[in-house]
């Protein structure tokens, strides 16, 4: 039982390296989608980023037209908060992956569940405190963009906040959190 849950995880977690390795080796971050007109964050897509307002997670969404322009934005923005929690999730996985290798727990599987568990109520926490922060629209397809961001103090304060947080992982994240974070970050950088 216990290979089955970690095997994948580590599959993931590899796959994710090879990932961030390659792209490592850009000078700058390159978009399939070449938007001429379109904010850089368009074209640069789902990211996490450290720059002079912080380190961010950020999250682009779009809808096409749908008829109705609130019902096409509130998509966009949704599906911005969608990819928003799949790097916050991708983000929480290595850490935990690198806290249960530096914890060497004896009963690894059981901390394991119990870590999975809270990152994943940490995730839904700290994506209601998610903030959309720009929004796009394409004029020759009418195709909506949406920007939604998390900084990474606000992660590291959920984490602070959660009473039943396992309370090595709440310290492995308030003091190894950044340096994860920038190393993740310079991997997807120019």
């Amino acid at each position: 039982m216990f290979t089955q849950r970690i095997y994948p995880r580590a599959l993931l977690i590899l796959g994710m390296l090879l990932a961030l390795a390659a792209c490592s080796t850009k000078n700058v971050v390159e978009s399939d989608l070449h938007i001429k007109g379109a904010p850089d964050w368009v074209n640069e897509g789902t990211q996490i980023l450290k720059t002079g307002d912080g380190r961010l997670f950020h999250g682009v969404g779009s809808a096409p037209v749908l008829g109705d322009m609130s019902l096409q934005t509130s998509t966009a923005d949704s599906r911005a908060r969608a990819e928003l929690a799949r790097v916050l999730s991708s983000y929480m996985d290595v850490v935990s992956n690198d806290y249960l290798a530096s914890s060497g727990s004896g009963d690894r599987q059981a901390t394991e569940q119990a870590v999975s568990r809270q990152i994943e109520n940490i995730s839904r926490i700290n994506l209601s405190g998610a903030k959309i922060i720009g929004r796009w629209r394409d004029e020759k397809n009418n195709v909506i963009y949406a920007l939604a961001e998390l900084d990474m103090a606000q992660v590291k304060n959920t984490v602070r906040g959660v009473e039943e947080m396992n309370s090595g992982f709440n310290r492995y994240v308030d003091s190894h959190g950044e340096t994860i974070f920038d190393k993740l970050a310079e991997g997807r950088k120019k």
